[in-house]
């Protein structure tokens, strides 16, 4: 395995220490445990978050970012056990880095000291000299983070609008015109006052997300991520294309605990992607079902992404709701994907993989007992409790006291050691990149243009809520090539969201619009890093592999439209019209995932292209709420697979004569 030249012996205890103390802080917080009497103001608590793991960005973090190519040459190293230096290796901690550590450190607890005097005195407005400039400083250094965690075109876009009061008064447009501040004054405003760095996203990570982040590295470290990859080949690995539909399912998983798209696939994939290629799928079908599969992570309960806990302050709701809003979308979005794979295999004539080479399903749910019981913890405490920022500690204390006191698993010191460095460099890189975003929220808030912008939006579409919806589409994903999902969501939740509700769209379904559309950009050209990164992996066209992952993945950019239009499929209606959207949506996905591949699924036969187009409309039709639409819909889908069914010779065998069937039975099987 390769050593990690950067975070060397001494960086790694240094990032544990300031882990373990922010993290303390954060339970201090959640539990209310008041150390030593002390009980921290709201902004002295976010000034100490801030000050443990800023620092740790500039440890874990080199000055000039890896570039992806070389983080999945790296990765391949890893696997063929190379140890030998290389493009991908990380530079080491030079000087300039420890100065930003030590000067990110010394301002926060400056102004985390100074806490009550910035409320009681109103420093935001009238701060004396060394705070003011101390303002600037850390200005400068949550700049240089987001930098470094979220790369240079957010951090452009965080500078300009974090200078954009500076000017707001003067521009010619009218929309954009807003109150203007003083230099000092907007340094003041973006770090002392409640609507900046420590706005509502830094809150929202402060308070919920580090529990949950930490869980989700927790469940890596104790060995969830083998687990759920084992789970997957005993569910699915015999079925015809199995390889891949074990990469949908382990991808699905491994995603739900990291939320990072191209993370997912540089861990996952280089298992997945060769198993892949050696079924029968290509190289670049291969990459594109890796990267469809890992993008769906931020959209997954019961963990989602960073952006899914933002919503909790956005939208002011529990968890909880968001999770089951969540849910029928992240079902629809995985079994499109699942679909195509399996009408791909079936067009293919892939094998699956036999029987005798594939774990046993329930000797592995016995063996990943704990991976089972921590998610249904975390899940039923949810429910049961009215404690979401305290349930994931108890589940992270569970999951690590049955891996130290497990028989047959290894979780020493040396583990529990690596596991509180990757919690370090996981918290720090999302409390780096939110940290920066408030900039973007401070300065459309100080500004006033916030509210305005969606009047505008409002104004300019009128009642048409169709076309504010493609426009936020657009918008989401044109802000998603350049910024984290995390990013573009909060930009979105404050310009464009509240004109979406406005127009009568459910918030939950709102909401959710922005952070599905944002995230189809990590597989669509001209961008695409989830997919480039599995292009690497798989050593096929990067272009290509991305195109292919956006194919597999069209139900992501269809269902967003439907649940914005029809709030029953994110859990906004009455059980009855629920369950029927749901139903309706199923047949819908099954329709479009047998239009988009050609192939009926389940009666294997090839759709001609009358029957593609006829399937196509009925399955889009089928998402909206409107009785007319459903019907139509069910006509044309249920039309389109009879005309097949009954003009097309069934095709038992692959393009190639091979059996389209499972490795071990004779008979064909869409499981």
């Amino acid at each position: 395995m390769r050593t990690d030249t950067r975070v060397t012996a001494p960086w790694r205890a240094a990032v544990i220490v300031l882990t373990v103390l922010g993290v303390l802080l954060a339970m201090n917080q959640v539990f209310f445990w008041n150390v030593g009497g002390l009980s921290l103001l709201t902004n002295s608590y976010l000034y100490l978050i801030l000050a443990a793991f800023l620092p740790v960005v500039f440890i874990v973090n080199p000055l000039r970012k890896i570039p992806l190519a070389q983080q999945v040459e790296a990765q391949q190293d890893d696997r063929a056990g190379s140890t030998a230096a290389g493009p991908g290796r990380e530079r080491r901690v030079q000087w300039f880095d420890v100065l930003l550590m030590v000067v990110s450190a010394a301002v926060c607890v400056y102004f985390a000291v100074n806490g009550t005097r910035i409320k009681n005195y109103g420093w935001e407005f009238m701060a004396p000299t060394s705070a003011t400039i101390a303002a600037f400083v850390l200005w400068l250094v949550v700049l240089e983070a987001l930098r470094r965690t979220g790369g240079l075109t957010v951090t452009i876009i965080a500078l300009l609008f974090s200078l954009y009061p500076l000017v707001a008064e003067n521009l010619p447009i009218g929309v954009l015109q807003g109150v203007t501040y003083d230099l000092p004054t907007l340094a003041q405003v973006h770090i002392m006052g409640a609507e900046g760095v420590l706005g509502l996203p830094i809150q929202t990570a402060a308070t919920i997300l580090i529990g949950f982040l930490v869980f989700g590295v927790a469940l890596q470290h104790t060995g969830g991520a083998d687990f759920f990859h084992s789970l997957s080949m005993s569910i699915f690995g015999r079925y015809r294309g199995g390889a891949a539909k074990v990469s949908v399912a382990s991808s699905a998983a491994m995603g739900m605990m990291s939320g990072s798209a191209v993370s997912n696939v540089l861990t996952t994939g280089p298992m997945t992607i060769p198993a892949m290629k050696r079924s029968g799928f290509s190289p670049t079908y291969a990459g594109g079902i890796e990267a469809t599969a890992s993008s769906g992570g931020s959209i997954t309960p019961p963990i989602m992404g960073t952006a899914a806990f933002l919503m909790v302050s956005f939208v002011g709701v529990p968890y909880t709701e968001i999770l089951v809003a969540a849910t029928i979308p992240a079902v629809l979005y995985f079994l499109g994907i699942y679909l195509q794979v399996d009408g791909y295999a079936a067009r293919k004539g892939l094998k699956g993989v036999p029987v005798a080479q594939l774990p046993r399903m329930l000797a592995t749910l016995v063996q990943g007992w704990p991976y089972v019981l921590a998610l249904a913890l975390l899940t039923g405490l949810l429910f049961l409790t009215n404690s979401e920022t305290q349930v994931p500690y108890w589940v992270i204390l569970v999951l690590l006291i049955v891996a130290v006191l497990r028989p047959g698993q290894k979780f020493g010191l040396r583990e529990f050691t690596d596991f509180l460095v990757d919690s370090g460099r996981t918290l720090s890189n999302i409390i780096g990149i939110i940290a920066g975003v408030g900039l973007i929220v401070g300065g459309l808030t100080a500004t006033g243009v916030s509210l305005s912008l969606a009047r505008e939006l409002v104004s300019l579409v009128g009642d048409n809520v169709v076309l504010i919806l493609i426009a936020g589409a657009v918008t989401c994903f044109i802000l998603g090539m350049g910024m984290t999902i995390s990013a573009a969501y909060v930009f979105l939740a404050i310009v464009m969201v509240p004109a979406v509700i406005d127009l009568g769209v459910n918030p939950l379904a709102a909401h959710l619009f922005v952070i599905y559309w944002a995230s189809v950009s990590y597989i669509t050209p001209p961008v695409g890093l989830a997919a480039f990164a599995a292009a690497g992996l798989a050593k096929a066209p990067a272009m290509a592999t991305s195109v292919a992952a956006m194919k597999l993945g069209a139900v992501k950019y269809i269902v967003p439209f439907g649940f914005a239009l029809n709030p029953a499929l994110v859990a906004q209606d009455s059980p009855g019209r629920i369950l029927l959207a749901f139903v309706l949506s199923i047949v819908g996905v099954y329709a479009l995932a047998s239009a988009i591949e050609g192939w009926t699924v389940g009666f294997d036969r090839r759709m001609p292209a009358m029957s593609r187009a006829a399937a196509a409309l009925g399955g889009f039709l089928l998402f909206l709420p409107a009785p007319l639409s459903a019907i139509a819909g069910l006509v044309l889908v249920a039309g389109s697979v009879l005309l097949t069914f009954l003009t097309v010779k069934a095709g038992p065998k692959g393009d190639d004569g091979t059996s389209a069937d499972r490795a071990d039975a004779p008979v064909t099987t869409t499981v």
